[in-house]
């Protein structure tokens, strides 16, 4: 809702206006006044407030198409800064970008998700204490969050996630809040990567997307008509629990995380790679994984891809089996939502082509030919920070959305004000 002194309408042009500037559609008066459909009068007045709040700024004459140039217009992004980390089920990876989600720095480090949530909140905050200590000495506007399960994006809280003990319910967003006295909002990893990769990589002009993460787990992040969609309580995607008991011969006797058995995750993730190359070492099946299991103690889906690279028939067979599962579990929801792209992403998804021309041909092989007819089915080149900048744009554009604007533009900017992201 609008504060007081606000009318909707006003709002209306803010919110407008403010859009094509951020996003580059339009640069001087006369494109605002063409591209939002607004009079010149309204248009120099919604200008005059957002240029005395300080998210936008006069720059140099523009080219002039016949009469006088027009002066250009550009979105302040130094105003402000904002706090972003993405949990991985093995790693944090912890970042710092202005309001345009550019990345100022980032730091990434081995963690395991078990150690709960006082330990792992607790490392994120020392992240994000050194990246503010290093970076430029602006305030803090907000600060997003991905987290490697379901999360009930409206309280900020994970519900439930299999790989995460300790956490069901946890209090991410208040914790964060309190800390840095500014609006924290929290989704799941795979859903901040979508849209990264819809606002700054491959899929930039791409209106209807599947993102796979196929990492420890696997998941999906999903973009319809251009807007991220999360679902009425904020877990649509998590295919990872789906089951394949009527699929995949042997998937009744494999229990998942979660409890379940047959469940995609257990069958081809990260998990269930380095479980059936540990098999096979120890078989006698795979001399080379097996040298690499005496050397290291342990094997993991990287050793899988590098033991294929090398030729290996038996890592080659489990990425190929595995990216089979994955491409017939993305062929129904191809048939089903018909996206017009596919990426991978993730440490396994994002780990070569073998993986990725398994999936290829059975998603082409079992989805619908008009499904198929444009679809693209390629790697993510942004897998390592797509989700850091994916948490910039949700918390800019929340921040920016016509329900929160109206706010605290008057006040000229959103710290100090984590009530925000309650609604």
């Amino acid at each position: 809702m609008a504060e007081p002194g606000i009318a909707p309408d006003q709002l209306d042009g803010l919110v407008t206006l403010l859009d094509l500037i951020r996003s580059g559609e339009a640069q001087t008066r006369p494109e605002l006044a063409r591209r939002a459909d607004l009079g010149r009068t309204v248009v120099t007045q919604r200008l005059g407030q957002l240029l005395a709040s300080g998210l936008v700024a006069e720059g140099p004459l523009g080219p002039s198409t016949g009469g006088r140039a027009p002066r250009q217009l550009r979105f302040r992004a130094d105003a402000g800064i904002v706090l972003v980390a993405e949990l991985g089920a093995t790693s944090i990876t912890a970042g710092l970008t202005d309001l345009a989600g550019e990345l100022l720095g980032h730091r990434a480090e081995t963690w395991d998700i078990a150690a709960g949530p006082d330990a792992t909140l607790a490392h994120v905050e020392a992240l994000f204490d050194a990246l503010l200590a290093e970076g430029p000495s602006a305030p803090v506007w907000g600060v997003g969050v991905g987290v490697p399960g379901p999360v009930e994006f409206a309280s900020g809280r994970p519900m439930a996630p299999p790989i995460m003990p300790g956490w069901d319910g946890h209090p991410v967003r208040d914790r964060l809040a309190a800390r840095y006295d500014a609006p924290v909002w929290v989704d799941n990893d795979v859903n901040m990567m979508a849209l990264g990769e819809v606002r700054c990589g491959l899929a930039r002009h791409v209106d209807d997307l599947i993102y796979v993460k196929i990492g420890t787990g696997i998941g999906a992040g999903l973009v319809s008509g251009g807007r991220l969609h999360r679902g009425a309580q904020g877990c649509a995607g998590d295919i990872g629990h789906i089951s394949l008991g009527g699929s995949v011969p042997e998937a009744a006797d494999v229990v998942c995380r979660c409890g379940n058995t047959g469940c995609l995750e257990a069958l081809a993730g990260g998990g269930a790679l380095a479980r059936d190359a540990t098999a096979a070492a120890a078989s006698g099946r795979s001399p080379v994984l097996a040298a690499r299991l005496a050397e290291a103690g342990m094997l993991d889906a990287h050793d899988v891809g590098r033991a294929a690279e090398f030729g290996d028939p038996v890592a080659v067979e489990l990425l190929q089996r595995a990216g089979a599962i994955v491409g017939e579990t993305l062929a129904a929801l191809v048939n089903f939502f018909n996206p017009s792209m596919i990426l991978l992403g993730g440490r396994v998804g994002a780990s070569g082509n073998l993986l990725l021309a398994s999936i290829r041909q059975a998603v082409y092989r079992r989805s619908l030919p008009l499904a198929t007819r444009d679809l693209q089915v390629g790697l993510s080149p942004l897998s390592d920070r797509v989700g850091l900048r994916g948490a910039a744009f949700m918390v800019v554009d929340e921040l920016f959305s016509r329900e929160r604007l109206g706010r605290w533009i008057t006040e000229g900017s959103p710290a100090g004000r984590p009530a925000l992201a309650a609604g």
